[in-house]
């Protein structure tokens, strides 16, 4: 039986002896995802193929999901047609691969549709299961910096934190949240900044620190005239205009404010805040009484390397803020999905999301 509380089915066992599949089924436990894995393979080998079914699954297990799409793969999730009729297929055919195959269009979609009935009929996955999936989750993809999906405002998560996070007893937390949000953002105006010799990550954290402690909201603007006039007057034992003189401070002030003025950032300052609460929140409607499960994919591709550096530690950064408001469960409350994570976590360099 494919449908089984708490697992997640990946399919069905094939001998590698006879090359055929057999009748034993492959399932892990949710729970078994509370903790951190890893999908590793030479290209092509399926990886991102398994993915999807892993997300698939989690679905319908009333999972929320938060997904990083680097390259775009992801998006195919969103692609579930219950009827698996030629007509569901035909806007994804390639017209050159059916003038290649020597077929019409319409012939490609009708084969490519019976090969999906007959390939999820193998694994016993029927059409109804599909319209589950379907009629049960919210697909949204997000593009931060583009109007092309759901915009991302980022700009909010330069503001303080809710008062869930006290500086009290969350002081470790929040000053690292501030080193992340540092590093990212000197990052995307070009300067690779050191948290512990930097300068200008030294002084952005403590303004934000600054800013934070008194709960007052923070955008580059206010950035910008922070760092022209800093609310404190001295950064450890040194006075602020010793420690950064003033003509030093005004460089800064203007790469930040070129990076706001830029045509291209306006994109960035519209659309949905990055609230970790409202991402995994249900959306009204749908089968079940409590709503639809949501699937939040951010969608990146478009990006070059330092908009995505800094969008993913954006990102990443206000989960680990929402995980430590969270009181301890061995249940899988959410899972985040990360395809292809080369460049983001690698087991020497120190980028600004890892």
């Amino acid at each position: 039986m494919i449908d089984q509380p708490g697992r997640l089915y990946l399919g069905h066992e094939f001998d590698l002896d006879t090359q055929q599949i057999t009748d034993d089924i492959t399932t892990i436990s949710a729970r078994e995802l509370t903790t951190h894995a890893v999908c590793l393979g030479m290209t092509g080998t399926g990886k991102t193929g398994l993915g999807i079914v892993l997300l698939e699954e989690l679905l319908l297990q009333d999972t929320p999901l938060i997904i990083i799409d680097p390259k775009g793969d992801i998006t195919n999730l969103v692609l579930t047609f219950p009827d698996l009729a030629p007509s569901n297929f035909r806007p994804w055919i390639d017209d050159e691969e059916a003038t290649r195959q020597r077929i019409t269009p319409d012939a490609l979609a009708a084969q490519t549709a019976q090969r999906w009935r007959d390939g999820l009929a193998a694994s016993q996955i029927t059409p109804e299961r599909v319209r589950q999936l379907k009629d049960r989750t919210d697909f949204r993809i997000y593009t931060p910096g583009s109007s092309a999906g759901i915009p991302v405002n980022i700009l909010h998560g330069f503001n303080p934190p809710d008062d869930d996070l006290s500086w009290a007893q969350n002081a470790e937390a929040l000053r690292e949240r501030i080193a992340q949000l540092c590093s990212a953002l000197l990052q995307l105006v070009g300067i690779e900044a050191d948290p512990m010799r930097s300068r200008e990550h030294i002084l952005l954290a403590t303004l934000f620190e600054s800013a934070w402690r008194a709960k007052q909201p923070v955008d580059v603007g206010a950035l910008i005239q922070m760092i022209q006039t800093p609310p404190v007057r001295k950064v450890g034992a040194f006075d602020m205009d010793v420690f950064y003189p003033k003509q030093d401070r005004f460089e800064l002030a203007m790469a930040l404010n070129n990076l706001s003025a830029s045509p291209s950032f306006g994109a960035w300052q519209s659309g949905v805040a990055l609230e970790v609460k409202e991402l995994l929140a249900r959306t009204p409607g749908g089968p079940n009484p409590v709503g639809k499960v949501r699937a939040n994919i951010f969608y990146l591709a478009h990006l070059g390397e330092e908009e995505r550096q800094f969008f993913v530690t954006l990102l990443l950064s206000q989960m680990v803020l929402w995980m430590r408001t969270q009181s301890g469960t061995s249940a899988l409350r959410a899972l985040i999905y990360f395809d292809e994570v080369f460049g983001f976590v690698p087991p020497t360099a120190m980028p600004p999301a890892k």
